[in-house]
């Protein structure tokens, strides 16, 4: 008999990967990126050259195509894989990514008379102009005091599906009129594959305030008396938990894609949400981080805790018989790519080329000889806003105490630092909420990548730091739903906690915390503390004033 493999399908920000993954061990047989080819669409619009406002995100669903059609026929290639060999397919996705369709289910950006109008393009998760929107939809809740606001931490994100489909409504009423259904590129991505529109638990719960049920139409007409309908008219009201068969591979994509027509599909899931199983974990209390261009926090409890600043709540949406806590940090190592890229002088880049070394490392061996506070400088991590807890995407990044002997390596020391109190804010206010994390867990791009990074995050939290074997942690996971959505009976798994057991496991690299660095954090983080709530609990509006000042300026040039 042959042996059997999955498909993981992972579409992040920039790319997408499919990661072949044999059954019976986990073994990551074949993997394949193609970037997507318009990249992030956030200065001009394609075609039209249209200049976009400020904090406007799109994404061209081409691209999305293209690079599933590139990928999957690679991965087989390379691995010398026969396609009727492959018994299954997860996918996961980026979220809130949401694309207004037609009846037929093509993106209407992709039709001529409405390419023109960027509310008819794909609005990426970071898509944040519509901050107005969720501003009201908060403050309707508030006044109306809806029970659901509570579950998603006191405040709706303008990531999120009614911010987004809202801004659509009242910028756009035509785009949106035209709009036979607003849907997750996750769960299109689904409905291409297998021609089943079923939307995943884990995007309706953390980015459509899906508690089992949505909000009401009362609540959403209160909102805006155009959106009253809008689930019952514009969405799927049936949502799906993860690893459920959504249906069959298509026979013409599965002729695209050298796979067998009926190949089990599962229900889609969000990225970093899918990478929970991919690091092995299947248990209560046990952090994983995700750690990239951004942070997800992703932890399960047995029971449900209402706690500020957390997005979401849901029954089932990580690990099945758990409540699935989700929070983040919007920029991370865009922070730390945004400062090589624009605060590290000329000579230190000639040094670092001189001794061969990776500016990254070559920094980071100078951070590395400082003391803790030894830098004298500290920052707020909000390049690109603040997910969790204060959930406001117009506060933005601060460094303080530099002066005239301040050195690369202390700012970039100081950014490093920042990125781990920012989740050390995080993991205190879920345990003050009542959820507690007895250890963490890593995966993503940046835990095999930089230690003294790691070693920073266990010392400020003072946990132990387990890290993922696989560098593809998410399309891991999203492989593995695949195998419990094509079931034992069909080699594969009957539960995600029986595919966990065989496929997933971790480094023998540990980072264990220094009690002493950890003393000497905590006086550091209570200054953190003080400018976090300073800046970001109403205490002084720099940030927000500046923010609207740039959006003034860009508007009248």
């Amino acid at each position: 008999m042959s042996r059997k493999y999955v498909l993981g399908l992972d579409y992040g920000t920039e790319s997408g990967r499919a990661l072949l993954v044999a059954i019976d061990n986990g073994e990551e047989v074949a993997t394949a990126v193609e970037p997507f080819a318009h990249g992030v669409i956030d200065g001009t619009l394609p075609g039209t050259g249209k200049r976009l406002g400020p904090d406007w995100a799109l994404q061209h669903p081409q691209d999305y195509l293209d690079v599933l059609h590139t990928i999957v026929p690679r991965v087989l290639k390379d691995a010398g894989v026969d396609g009727a060999d492959v018994i299954g397919i997860g996918t996961d996705f980026t979220a809130c990514t949401l694309i207004p369709v037609d009846e037929a289910g093509t993106p209407l950006c992709l039709k001529d008379e409405f390419a023109a109008n960027p509310q008819a393009w794909v609005k990426l998760w970071k898509h944040h102009a519509a901050q107005p929107q969720a501003d009201r939809i908060t403050a309707m809740a508030e006044e109306r005091n809806e029970s659901f606001l509570p579950t998603y931490g006191g405040k709706i994100s303008s990531e999120w599906l009614f911010s987004k489909a809202l801004e659509v409504l009242e910028e756009a009423p035509d785009i949106y009129a035209a709009a036979d259904r607003f849907i997750e590129a996750g769960d299109w991505l689904v409905l291409t594959l297998c021609g089943e529109e079923k939307r995943n638990a884990c995007a309706a719960g953390y980015k459509a305030m899906w508690d089992e049920t949505y909000p009401s139409p009362a609540f959403l007409g209160a909102v805006h008396p155009g959106l009253a309908n809008i689930v019952a008219e514009k969405m799927s009201v049936d949502v799906y938990p993860a690893g459920v068969r959504a249906g069959g591979l298509l026979p013409d994509i599965a002729q695209k894609l050298g796979l067998k027509p009926g190949t089990a599909v599962a229900t889609g899931g969000i990225d970093a949400h899918v990478a929970v199983p991919g690091t092995s974990v299947t248990q209560p209390g046990q952090m994983v981080m995700i750690m990239g261009t951004s942070l997800c926090h992703m932890v399960c409890g047995e029971k449900k805790a209402l706690v500020e600043g957390v997005a979401g709540v849901v029954k089932d949406g990580i690990l099945p018989g758990y409540y699935g806590y989700e929070a983040g940090q919007a920029a991370v190592g865009d922070i730390f790519a945004w400062f090589i890229n624009n605060c590290v002088p000329a000579s230190a880049m000639e040094a670092a080329r001189a001794a061969n070394q990776d500016i990254h490392d070559f920094l980071g061996a100078q951070a590395a000889e400082l003391n803790v506070g030894e830098s004298g400088v500290l920052c707020l991590d909000w390049w690109n806003g603040n997910r969790s807890v204060l959930v406001d995407t117009d506060l933005t990044g601060l460094m303080v105490g530099m002066t005239l002997s301040t050195t690369p390596a202390d700012m970039y020391r100081a950014v490093l630092e920042s990125t781990a109190f920012g989740t050390y804010t995080i993991i205190r206010h879920l345990e003050a909420g009542g959820v507690p994390i007895d250890s963490l867990y890593a995966c993503g791009g940046l835990p095999g990548k930089n230690s003294l990074l790691m070693q920073i995050f266990a010392d400020v939290t003072n946990r132990e730091i387990k890290v993922a074997a696989s560098d593809q942690a998410v399309a891991l996971g999203a492989a593995m739903w695949g195998a419990v959505a094509a079931g034992a009976e069909s080699g594969g798994y009957d539960t995600i906690t029986d595919a966990a057991a065989k496929m997933a496991r971790l480094r023998d690299t540990v980072y264990r915390p220094n009690a002493d660095a950890h003393v000497a954090y905590e006086t550091l983080f209570a200054e953190y503390t003080r400018l976090h709530d300073l800046f970001g609990r109403g205490g002084d509006d720099a940030m927000r004033t500046l923010k609207a000042l740039k959006r003034k300026a860009i508007a009248g040039s």
